[in-house]
């Protein structure tokens, strides 16, 4: 058998409905006013957001929203999500989505407390020695960014897409509810098995 170390400092919350729970499991890990950030929309339209929202609500943490993120996401928009995280002051980032959405609130969480610009980790080897703490509530299958160490991020100016790795970033907390991928299209599915079984080794 092959030596291994495994760290895995995320807490995972697995069951149906667990989506309500969101608000007072941050709550128990002591997380302050928080981003949110979603996607392209779709988990406004299927009330997932709204369950959120009133799960913090209910939980007494104050909250601020950064909707728009884009599969592999693009730096100018986690730019623009930094800034309103300052100007916000929030004290976590809380990502409603799957594998973009996720890294996308990584780069912020990494990026509000460092005075350069967030790019600079993915291009010049810049250690991170400063997050904002991340929960996650997962959408889709087979994302694997609820627990890992990675963040991949795309520039459009420069035609990149980087990704840079650190267990600081590492979520502190995945809300993962089976019934939020009922609605999926059968591709989206096929598409995850099939993601999962390429990332698989021999």
């Amino acid at each position: 058998m092959n030596d291994f170390v495994f760290c895995s400092p995320t807490k995972f919350v697995f069951g149906n409905g667990v989506t309500d729970q969101t608000g007072a499991e941050m709550a128990a890990l002591r997380f302050g006013k928080t981003l949110i950030v979603y996607g392209q929309g779709s988990v406004v339209r299927n009330g997932v957001l709204d369950r959120v929202k009133e799960s913090l609500n209910a939980a007494g943490i104050s909250f601020v929203e950064a909707g728009g993120a884009r599969p592999n996401p693009e730096v100018n928009w986690v730019r623009a999500s930094i800034e309103t995280a300052r100007a916000e002051q929030v004290e976590s980032v809380l990502a409603i989505g799957g594998g973009s959405t996720i890294d996308a609130a990584k780069a912020i969480a990494f990026g509000v407390p460092y005075e350069g610009d967030v790019w600079d980790f993915f291009t010049k080897g810049r250690k991170i020695e400063a997050c904002l703490p991340i929960a996650v509530v997962l959408t889709i299958p087979a994302a694997g960014s609820e627990g890992s160490s990675s963040c991949v991020i795309s520039n459009d100016a420069e035609n990149r897409k980087v990704g840079t790795n650190g267990d600081i970033f590492r979520p502190k907390l995945a809300m993962m509810d089976p019934t939020l991928t009922f609605t999926l299209p059968a591709y989206q599915t096929a598409a995850g098995v099939t993601d999962m079984i390429a990332h698989m080794e021999p």
